[in-house]
């Protein structure tokens, strides 16, 4: 019961718990299989390497490591990125001043709130959508713009419909920037094509908006040709870039970074010093000397190469148990972490969930990834964690889950 001797804030007392983070609780019992968080397999985690290094840079570089840093960040990380940005997006000509390094990247989706978002400002996003996003903006109350994701990105035509519907009552201002996770969306696993993120970038100077590409899968990529980013076809000045090391590197380092517009990156290097003054020494000062000592893009390979078998195997084991089910469907994303699978529309996977914890098989409703409160049939289906084996397993005991669900007459 909550206790109302306190004054909680406005804020505090529109917040709700993550969803994910309740569901996943059950996902501990003994014998139950996840598919429920994007958590990296941990046996791609370059450990003996990070170890050795990290008793160097304690013993030979204490004086960094084990002190505060600058807001900004480590300027031997922020080489690295720059050196990074330019092998894997092609961008060049940025400085240090164009970097911030962040305590993972759901801070710098919390920044980009910070520094952009009044309450009641809008923001421009897709349906699914990331939560950790949503739940970040929304800790600025805003209101959301919501378009559809095809299987090819955001329908374009309602993205210019809802700009061009604000402009003519006169709210045009008031829209602070597009949302796109561009490559491997989480949750959909649907990559925005480069025809979209053209016409996303024309769309954002017709209208003098901002664009926040949000990428941390793009190099997870198992098949299929790179996608030019959002960042290198509309310049620095129109979109901003949010990366994060936890699936490239570990998630344990928690360092995320945003690439902006200097006069954006000065914004947010003051709010981030109100939030925590710096990130840790230790852990950015651990990345740059694995990125100076390892090429991170040879060394992740055996990573990616391991993510498609368990992708291939969820695929699959979806078509061997929900291939006879007209109106089931699922994404089979060229890279990421996650399958978008989608029961006919009358069922609610919320309310299919408790039948799949009885069979302790767990997953993400799609309804936590609505930008408005609404059923969904769908559901997300993270193949990073657990084992092959387990893949065909779990999706037998979600099938017999559904078959539960179907005669319980809990639709």
């Amino acid at each position: 019961m909550e206790n109302s001797r306190y004054q909680f804030s406005k804020l505090a007392g529109k917040l709700k718990s993550s969803m994910i983070r309740e569901l996943l609780k059950y996902a501990n019992v003994p014998g139950a299989i996840s598919f429920g968080g994007g958590t990296p397999d941990p046996e791609t985690f370059p450990r003996h390497e990070l170890a050795q290094i990290a008793s160097e840079i304690i013993e030979k570089e204490y004086k960094y490591t084990l002190q505060y840093s600058v807001t900004e960040g480590d300027p031997e990380l922020i080489k690295q990125i720059l050196v990074l940005l330019k092998r894997v997006y092609g961008i060049d000509g940025l400085s240090n001043e164009n970097i911030l390094i962040t305590v993972g990247s759901q801070q710098a989706l919390e920044l980009v709130g910070k520094v952009l978002l009044d309450p009641g400002d809008y923001v421009l996003v897709g349906d699914p959508e990331y939560l950790g996003a949503l739940s970040a903006f929304r800790m600025r109350d805003p209101q959301f713009l919501v378009v559809k994701f095809e299987n090819d990105g955001p329908d374009m035509n309602m993205v210019e419909q809802r700009i061009r519907d604000l402009e003519e009552s006169g709210q045009i201002r008031y829209l602070k920037f597009i949302y796109v996770v561009s490559n491997f969306q989480n949750p959909s696993g649907i990559t925005t094509n480069l025809e979209k993120r053209k016409t996303l970038v024309e769309i954002a100077e017709k209208y003098d908006l901002l664009i926040v590409e949000d990428d941390p899968y793009g190099v997870l990529r198992f098949k299929g040709e790179f996608v030019p980013s959002i960042m290198k076809i509309g310049g620095i000045e129109r979109v901003i870039l949010l990366n994060t090391f936890s699936k490239i590197l570990c998630p344990g380092l928690r360092i995320g970074m945003v690439v902006a517009d200097k006069s954006i990156i000065r914004k947010m290097v003051l709010a981030k010093q109100g939030s925590d003054l710096c990130s840790p020494s230790l852990t950015m000062r651990l990345a740059a000397r694995y990125l100076e000592k390892y090429d991170v893009l040879e060394q992740i390979k055996p990573a990616i190469a391991l993510y498609e078998k368990k992708k291939n195997a969820m695929v699959k084991a979806l078509e061997e148990n929900f291939g006879d089910l007209e109106g089931a469907k699922w994404t089979d994303p060229e890279g990421g972490l996650f399958v978008w699978f989608t029961l006919p529309e009358k069922y609610d996977t919320m309310k299919m969930f408790r039948f799949a914890e009885q069979n302790k098989v767990f997953y993400i409703p799609g309804e936590a990834f609505r930008p408005y409160d609404q059923p969904s049939s769908s559901m997300r289906m993270s193949f990073c964690l657990p084992p092959v084996e387990d893949i065909y397993e779990g999706i037998k005991r979600l099938r017999d889950a559904f078959e539960k669900y179907r005669i319980s007459g809990e639709l």
